[in-house]
This record gives C-alpha cells, sequence and structure tokens, in this order.
C-alpha cells in the first residue's frame, strides 16, 4: 500500500480499509482515480492520446514503487511555500523514470520474460478484479497495459518475419500463459473489444515518436486468436477500411495485416478469410505484397490438409490471382511473382472444392475468355491444361463451350489445336462427348462460313481443327465383321476343296490333321454319347409326353373353351355397337370446338377402319389357320390324332428343314468358290 503523508511532519501507514481519500492528501488519490477511469474507458474508432505517457494505469497498482518515492520527496504540508516547486519536481521523476524504462530496459525479449514477476502479475490482477468487478474489459486492459510495461525490449519489425509464426507467444512460460488464458476465460464476453483495443493501442504507440515496444500487445492479440481465431473475421470490412485509411502508413498496414493474420496459424478457414478479404486487395501495393504472399505461403505450409480450406475460393477470387500470377508487367515483382506461381496449384484446388466433377462449368467461361493467341506462353500453357480439365472432369463444360463458341472463335481455335495434340492421353469416354461437341462445331463452322461472317479468319483454323479432330476420333478401325466373314469362307471353300480332290473325309488333308491330333476321335466320342443321351431323352418323352398330353388337354380344353365363348362375344358386341359408338361421338362433337370435332371424326375413321382393315382380317385369318390346322392333322393321321402320327410329321418336317438347308449350304459354297476363282 502507498503511504500518505498527514500533518505534524510525521508519516501514517494508511491501513487497507481506509478510504483513499481519507487522509491530508486526497487529492492525490482522485487524480490516480480518474487516471484509472480514462485509460480504462469505452474504446472508440477515433481513439485520441489525451492520456499522457505517466499517467498509465501502471500508476495505479501495477508500480508501487515509483509512488512511494515521489511520495517521498514531499515534504510535511507546514511547509506551504515549498508546495509548487516540490509538486513539480514530483512530476518530472515519474517521467524520467518512464523514459529511461521505454528506452528499453533489456537486451532482449527472452530476458525481459524472464524477469518478469508472474506473482506479482497475478496479485495486480486480483486486485483488479476485486475493484472492478462488474467491468471485464478493464482486466483484460490492466492485463495488456502491465505485460507491455513489463516487456520492454528492442523493438521488432513489423511483420516478425524472422522470427516463427507464433512468436513472441511462444517464449513466454507455461504458467504466464495459465494466466493470460485463465483471464481470457473469465472475459469471454470481451474479448472482441480486447482485440480491438491491443491493435488501436499498438497503432497508437506507432505514432508516438520514441514509442513503447509492442510485445505485449502482440503476446495478447497471440493469445486471444489462439482460442478464438473468428473474432479477427467478424468484421473484416471494419478492419479493410482502417487499412486503407493508413495506406500512406507502410508500418500501421503491415501491423494490422499481422494481428488479423494470426487466426490463420490456428484455422485454415480463418486465414483464407483474412487473406482474401484483407491482403488481396492490398496486392498490388509495393510495400504490402510480400507480407501479403509470404502469409499465403506460410499459412498453406501449415495446413497441408487443403479439404479444410474448401469452399473459402471461389471464382471472383480465384482469376485475379492467376492474372497476378501469370500476366507479366503487373504490379508484382518477378520474384514475388514466380513465389505466387508456385503457391497456383493449392490455389487451384482450393478453388475446385470437394466436388470438381460439379463445379468446373463455372470456371470454363474465364478460362475460354483468357485463352487468347496474344496470351503469354505460360499464362496459354495453364489456361489450357485447366480448360481440357474442365472439359474431362465436368460433362457439363462442353454445353458451356458450345454456348460460347460462336462469340469465342480464336480461344476455341486454341483449345482444338491443344485437344488435337492431346488427344490420346483423353479417356474414351471423354472423346465420345467431345466427338459430338465437335461436330456441332463443325455443323456452326459451315454456317458462318456461307453467311460469309466478318470472323472468317477465325472460322476457317476451327473448322480445320475440327475436321483433323473428327478424322482422329474415327481413326483406322478393323473392319472386324467383314473379316470373320472372309475366314468363313475361305475355311469352307478350302475344306470343300480339300473333300473333292482327295474324294473322301478319311483321305483328305483336314480329316488326316484332325486324327493325327486326336481331334476326330474325341468328337466321335462325344458324338456316341451325345447320340445315346438323345435316345434316352427320346425314350422317355415317348413314354411320358402322350400321357401328359392327354392329360393337360383335359385340364385345358374347358379354359379354352371358356375363352373361346368370351372372345366370340368380345367381338360380337364390338362388331354390334360400333354404330352406336360412333353415334355417340357425332353428339358429342356438336358441341365442342370445330377443331376438337374435327379429331374426334379422325379419331372415330382410325378406329373404323382398324377394326375393319386390322382387327377382323386377323381373327378371320386366325380361325382359318386353326381350322387349316385342324384338317391336316386328321387327314395325315386318317382321323385320329395319336403320338406316332405326331412324330411322324416332326420327323418328315426335320428331313425336309435339313434338304432345304442343305441345299442353301451347296449354293452358298458354289458361290463363294465362284467368286474366289474370279478374283
Amino acid at each position: 500500500m502507498a503511504a500518505k503523508a498527514v500533518g505534524g511532519g510525521r508519516w501514517e501507514v494508511v491501513k487497507k480499509g481506509r478510504r483513499p481519500g481519507a487522509g491530508s492528501n486526497g487529492r492525490g488519490g482522485g487524480v490516480d482515480r480518474r487516471a484509472l477511469g480514462e485509460a480504462n474507458g469505452v474504446w472508440k474508432y477515433d481513439l485520441t492520446p489525451p492520456i499522457q505517457t505517466t499517467s498509465t494505469l501502471y500508476e495505479r497498482g501495477f508500480e508501487k514503487i515509483s509512488k512511494k518515492q515521489n511520495k517521498e520527496q514531499v515534504p510535511p504540508p507546514a511547509v506551504e511555500p515549498k508546495k509548487p516547486g516540490n509538486k513539480k519536481q514530483t512530476k518530472k521523476v515519474p517521467t524520467l523514470t518512464n523514459q529511461n524504462q521505454k528506452q528499453g530496459r533489456f537486451r532482449s525479449l527472452e530476458e525481459a520474460l524472464k524477469a518478469l514477476d508472474v506473482a506479482a502479475l497475478q496479485k495486480e490482477l486480483d486486485k483488479s478484479q476485486s475493484v472492478f468487478s462488474g467491468n471485464p474489459s478493464v482486466w483484460l486492459k490492466d492485463l495488456a497495459s502491465y505485460l507491455n510495461y513489463k516487456l520492454q525490449a528492442p523493438p521488432s519489425e513489423p511483420t516478425l518475419s524472422q522470427h516463427t509464426h507464433d512468436y513472441p507467444y511462444s517464449l513466454v512460460s507455461r504458467e504466464l500463459r495459465g494466466i493470460i488464458r485463465g483471464l481470457l476465460a473469465k472475459a469471454a464476453g470481451s474479448l472482441e473489444f480486447f482485440f480491438d483495443h491491443c491493435l488501436f493501442t499498438m497503432l497508437q504507440e506507432l505514432d508516438k515518436t520514441p514509442g513503447e515496444s509492442l510485445h505485449g500487445y502482440r503476446i495478447c492479440i497471440q493469445a486471444v486468436l489462439q482460442d478464438k481465431p473468428k473474432i479477427a473475421t467478424m468484421n473484416l470490412g471494419k478492419f479493410l477500411e482502417l487499412l486503407r485509411s493508413h495506406q500512406n502508413r507502410p508500418t500501421k498496414c503491415l501491423t494490422i495485416m499481422w494481428a488479423l493474420g494470426q487466426a490463420g496459424f490456428a484455422n485454415l478457414t480463418e486465414g483464407l478469410r483474412v487473406w482474401l478479404g484483407i491482403m488481396l486487395p492490398v496486392l498490388g501495393i509495393k510495400s504490402l505484397s510480400p507480407f501479403a504472399i509470404a502469409y499465403l505461403d506460410r499459412l498453406l505450409l501449415m495446413h497441408p490438409n487443403l479439404t479444410k480450406g474448401f469452399g473459402m475460393v471461389g471464382p471472383k477470387d480465384f482469376f485475379p490471382l492467376l492474372d497476378f500470377a501469370y500476366m507479366p508487367n503487373n504490379s508484382l515483382t518477378p520474384s514475388l511473382q514466380e513465389q505466387l506461381c508456385q503457391l497456383y496449384p493449392r490455389l487451384k484446388v482450393l478453388a475446385f472444392g470437394a466436388k470438381p466433377e460439379s463445379t468446373l462449368h463455372i470456371y470454363f467461361p474465364s478460362f475460354l475468355s483468357r485463352a487468347t493467341p496474344n496470351c503469354p506462353p505460360a499464362m496459354k500453357k495453364e489456361l489450357l491444361s485447366s480448360l481440357t480439365e474442365c472439359l474431362k472432369v465436368d460433362p457439363l463444360s462442353a454445353g458451356v463451350w458450345r454456348q460460347l463458341y460462336p462469340k469465342h472463335l480464336s480461344q476455341s481455335s486454341l483449345l482444338l489445336e491443344h485437344l488435337l495434340r492431346s488427344w490420346e492421353r483423353i479417356p474414351k469416354k471423354v472423346q465420345k462427348s467431345l466427338q459430338e461437341t465437335i461436330q456441332s462445331f463443325s455443323l456452326t463452322n459451315q454456317e458462318l462460313l456461307r453467311k460469309g461472317s466478318c470472323h472468317n479468319q477465325d472460322v476457317v483454323p476451327c473448322d480445320a481443327a475440327c475436321k483433323a479432330l473428327l478424322q482422329q476420333a474415327r481413326g483406322f478401325r478393323l473392319p472386324w465383321t467383314r473379316l470373320l466373314l472372309l475366314v468363313l469362307i475361305f475355311v469352307v471353300g478350302f475344306l470343300c476343296y480339300d473333300f473333292r480332290s482327295h474324294s473322301s473325309f478319311q483321305a483328305s488333308l483336314s480329316g488326316r490333321l484332325l486324327q493325327s491330333s486326336g481331334f476326330l476321335p474325341a468328337g466321335q466320342q462325344a458324338c456316341a454319347k451325345i447320340y445315346t443321351y438323345s435316345l434316352q431323352g427320346y425314350s422317355w418323352l415317348e413314354a411320358t409326353l402322350p400321357a401328359w398330353g392327354s392329360h393337360l388337354l383335359t385340364t385345358v380344353r374347358p379354359s379354352l373353351q371358356l375363352a373361346w365363348t368370351h372372345i366370340n362375344a368380345t367381338v360380337s358386341f364390338l362388331s354390334a355397337h360400333c354404330a352406336c359408338f360412333s353415334d355417340s361421338l357425332s353428339s358429342l362433337s356438336q358441341s365442342l370446338p370445330d377443331v376438337l370435332t374435327q379429331l374426334l371424326h379422325s379419331l372415330r375413321e382410325l378406329l373404323l377402319l382398324l377394326y375393319h382393315r386390322a382387327l377382323l382380317p386377323l381373327w378371320h385369318l386366325l380361325l382359318e389357320a386353326l381350322a387349316q390346322v385342324q384338317q391336316r392333322c386328321h387327314e395325315a393321321c386318317r382321323g385320329e390324332v395319336t403320338w406316332d402320327c405326331v412324330k411322324t410329321q416332326l420327323s418328315e418336317a426335320a428331313r425336309w428343314t435339313w434338304l432345304c438347308l442343305q441345299d442353301l449350304t451347296v449354293a452358298f459354297l458354289d458361290w463363294a468358290l465362284a467368286t474366289i476363282s474370279q478374283q
């Protein structure tokens, strides 16, 4: 506790229970409480520095030694003439002390962290929580002020590019991390305000000429965003406006970018949001572009699993990056452009997403519009490979190309020539769909050439590329059907010649070859077995088929007779009511419009025609055929239809069919031999 001076030239220690204003020096207590209120007041965007460097929270409760020194220099109030001079001296001493501390008491941040008294910090935080029990934002601001005041080390450059991504938070001890995390957990509802306070206080310190080192505020920002990365991306529009307002101050801009970028090291999605919303809009600025690309490189290296970032990069973000990476003479230096080209494949994976087979047709128009003949070689190569990938992966890309073709003839000619060079590497299924697309392009080319359009100089190379592609797609294919037919004719002709020249099968070359190879005995044995089994099956059918046939006929005959009766009744009903149906159609047509009347009349004529010309003739033919079959069966079997009679008729029919086949085969062989002899 601070010592208070009382009257009579004696010093009295103020106890804990006494109020700060109870002593004779109550004015000093009021000044301290007012300074604390000003330092912990509600933050606004346009923060102005009304608080002097010596009037910080540090004087309220975090530094007792300096206040004791100041108060020991104040003499007893009995000597009143010396008060003004002593008050002036009291104000100068802390200023000199703080000035020496701002210049850096420690040679490095590591030494400052080792010298930090964690127990004293905890004690002062407990005191802040007891005094301002209902205001968690004050606790957090006291923590940031204490850390930044105690960790006075030589300042680093704004982006800390020479250190690891978690510097300076990586130097914090486990005990200090526990205190910071515990306080952040208690004040979870004020973390967004605390992040804004730390960032804007850092920007204020950069305006001061000596300025303090910002290690304490950086540690607090990293501690907040490590557990709550979404705090940095809740209002990116506000920070982008802030960044543009300080566009002429690169140090402030880099500080803002560094602070927001800490969210990405804990979460790839939030990091991409920060990069696309804050760093991509300033990518063309010379002083800010190196950090933006370096941050993206570090972000993608820290998160090799890109699936967590799918859906973040869309066409509006992807194609500006493509232009920055491959378009020459842009605002990026060649080294930065080369670095961005190395990052481009991973950005392409993020843009295409988890289901490229359903999203690539969205990217196809922008790829095609950039693939001009004057395009740089590296960019042209990338565009053509991307267009080919779209056609391979997404089936809808071919349809999009058909719609864009008439207005993008020069770009399409480049793509067609690229497809012609890489046709062998395209899958067969894709080749088939591309062949249909190219055929439609050929029709479009012929139509444009017929009209004599002003784009004839672009149509001619497109037409030539389409013809070459169609010719390569069709290619040289063996006529397998004709080859098989020729082989069959050659084999049959050779066998016939062999049999005729040797007058018997056994003496022929084919018979001796089959006999020596063992195929002929095996074939004869197989034929003998087949013949034996056929005889057994025939005897079984001869024994069982008549009984089963008679049983089936006895069972089915009543049903067939009933069906026959119903069919006759149906036909009679249709023939009797056809006129009635036509009369109803005519009566209905009178109440309908002329078009429907004509339609119904045509329908009636069609039904009548179908009935008289098709149904009735077919029915009579069927009856006549059944009658003829029945008559011939009776004639062949001489009145009684038996199994022996049916067997005899079937064998005769089979013999007749076999004779017809023999005649056809002999005629075919004669024709084949005549054809071969003529050639």
